[in-house]
C-alpha cells in the first residue's frame, strides 16, 4: 500500500508541469555548460563546469527514478515507450566505466543529454514523428527529383555541352548545374550563359526552375502537413484510447469493492444467523448499526 503511494507521488511529480520545466531548464544549462568548455578557459573554470555537470547527471537520474517509480507496481511498462528508453540510455550510458574514461565519448555522452528536449516538449515530439513517418513518400519525391535532375542534365549537356564545358561538359558537371538551380542559387548566371547560347534557352532554365524547385518544395511541405496530421490524429486516439482504459479500469476496481463488501455483509449475516441458532444473545445497538450500513430501516 505505502508502495502504491509513493508510485502516486511520483506520478504527480512527473506529470507536473514545474518538475517538466525545471528538467528543460537544466537540459539548457546543460547546453550553455557544454558550449563554455569549447573556449580556451581556465583549469579552475573547467573544473567547475565539469562538477557541474556531474550534478546535472545526478538530477536527471533522479529524473529518471521519479519517472520509474510513477509506474507503481509495473515499472516494465516505463520502457514501452520509445522515448522514455532514449532518456534512460542517454542518462545511463554516462554511467559505463570505460566511457568515462574516454574523454571523447563522454562529451559525446554529454551531448546527448542535450537532445533529450524532444522528450520534454511535446510539440517537438510530434514534429519529430512527422519526419519519421514522411521518410516513405519523401524517398519517392527523391526519386523523381534526381529523374527531373538527369533528364535536364543530359538536355543540357546536348544543348551547352560544347559552348559552356564548365557547367554541362558531362553529365556530372550537368547534375551538378541543376541541383545548384534546384536551390535556386547562381540560377541567374546559368541562364545568361545559355541565353547567349541560344536566344530560346530561357524556356530550359525556367521551366526546370518552375518543376524542380517550386513544384517539388511544394510537395515537400505538403508531405510534411499531411504526415503531421495524421501524427495528430494519432496522438488524439491514443489519448482517447487511454482515457477509456483508465475509465474502464475504475470501473473493474469498483465492482471489485462492491462485490467485496457484498461479500462482507453476506458474511456478517451468515454470522448472525449461526448465533441466533445456537441461542448467543446479540446485542441489538450493534446488530441495528450493521443493518443501517445495509442500508435498510433498523429493525426496533
Amino acid at each position: 500500500m505505502r508502495g502504491l503511494v509513493i508510485a502516486a507521488h511520483c506520478k504527480r511529480i512527473a506529470d507536473s508541469g514545474l518538475f517538466q520545466g525545471f528538467i528543460l531548464l537544466v537540459i539548457v544549462l546543460n547546453a550553455i555548460a557544454l558550449g563554455v568548455q569549447t573556449y580556451d578557459i581556465s583549469p579552475g573554470l573547467n573544473s567547475a563546469l565539469t562538477t557541474i555537470d556531474d550534478v546535472f547527471l545526478a538530477i536527471f537520474t533522479v529524473e529518471i527514478a521519479i519517472r520509474v517509480v510513477a509506474f507503481g507496481r509495473a515499472p516494465w511498462d516505463f520502457f514501452r515507450d520509445g522515448w522514455n528508453l532514449f532518456d534512460f540510455v542517454v542518462v545511463g550510458v554516462a554511467y559505463v566505466p570505460f566511457l568515462r574514461e574516454n574523454i571523447t565519448m563522454l562529451r559525446v555522452v554529454r551531448l546527448l543529454r542535450v537532445v533529450r528536449v524532444l522528450t520534454v516538449l511535446p510539440d517537438l515530439r510530434i514534429l519529430v514523428r512527422a519526419m519519421v513517418r514522411s521518410i516513405p513518400p519523401i524517398v519517392s519525391l527523391l526519386v523523381l527529383t534526381i529523374l527531373i535532375m538527369y533528364l535536364y542534365g543530359m538536355l543540357g549537356w546536348i544543348l551547352f555541352g560544347e559552348e559552356d564545358p564548365e557547367n554541362w561538359g558531362n553529365i556530372g558537371d550537368a547534375l551538378i548545374s541543376t541541383f545548384t538551380m534546384l536551390t535556386l542559387e547562381n540560377w541567374p548566371a546559368l541562364l545568361e550563359a545559355g541565353m547567349e547560347i541560344h536566344p530560346w534557352s530561357w524556356v530550359f532554365f525556367v521551366s526546370y526552375v518552375l518543376i524542380a524547385s517550386f513544384l517539388v518544395i511544394n510537395i515537400l511541405i505538403a508531405i510534411i502537413i499531411n504526415s503531421m496530421e495524421e501524427v495528430h490524429e494519432a496522438e488524439r486516439a491514443a489519448e482517447r484510447a487511454k482515457q477509456r482504459e483508465e475509465a474502464e479500469a475504475g470501473g473493474r476496481e469498483g465492482a471489485t469493492l462492491a462485490e467485496r463488501l457484498a461479500h462482507i455483509r453476506a458474511s456478517i449475516d451468515a454470522l448472525e444467523a449461526d448465533l441466533a441458532r445456537d441461542g448467543v444473545p446479540i446485542r441489538q445497538p450493534e446488530r441495528s448499526a450493521r443493518r443501517t450500513a445495509k442500508g435498510g430501516r433498523a429493525r426496533g
